[in-house]
């Protein structure tokens, strides 16, 4: 049977997978947007993109064969507008410490304010951690000194969008170092 499909070779020559994504670039290298890989191979063919990352295989058709692209970097800068700041909500400072509970390093399932709101902390990126449900009850309302605790890290904004969260690096390993959190 034959059809007008590229055929991927490659270490596992299994069929192109519908699902797989990659990982567009500014010519300044800062993330722009997770594209299909359909997409990825039209940028890449028109020379509006060079393959920064590949998986190893290759897209082969009648006259061309071009690697998988993973990661792709514009040719020329595009203009993007300023990008509104992610507000420091449960989700996104959750996937900003990895679900790490920043007092005790186990799982995290809730938000601590450092500063308690009811001693004047705001509700930013600086005074918000990921916090075990056991540490942020032994904390209560208290200030890290008066209870012998300290930060391994100093909290603060993530540089990457909702879009661009910690999930999308355990989905792909090899844009890891593109999305520098």
């Amino acid at each position: 049977m034959l059809t007008n499909a590229p055929e991927v070779v490659g270490p596992t020559r299994s069929p192109l997978a519908s699902s797989a994504r990659t990982l567009l670039l500014n010519a300044s290298m800062e993330p722009l947007c997770i594209l299909p890989l359909k997409r990825a191979v039209m940028l890449v063919m028109s020379g509006k993109a060079t393959v920064l990352e590949t998986d190893g295989r290759q897209l082969h058709a009648e006259h061309v064969s071009v690697p998988l692209p993973v990661v792709l970097c514009l040719t020329r800068y595009v203009h993007v507008p300023v990008r509104r700041p992610v507000p420091p909500t449960r989700r996104t400072v959750l996937a900003r410490d990895s679900h790490r509970c920043a007092y005790c390093g186990g799982g995290a399932d809730t938000v601590d304010h450092v500063h308690p709101r009811s001693r004047g902390g705001r509700h930013e990126w600086s005074n918000v951690v990921a916090a075990c449900v056991r540490c942020n009850h032994r904390k209560a309302d208290r200030l890290l000194h008066e209870i012998g605790w300290e930060l391994s890290f100093t909290p603060r904004a993530p540089r990457w969008s909702v879009a661009f969260g910690t999930a999308a690096t355990r989905a792909e390993p090899l844009w890891s170092q593109y999305l520098v959190a």
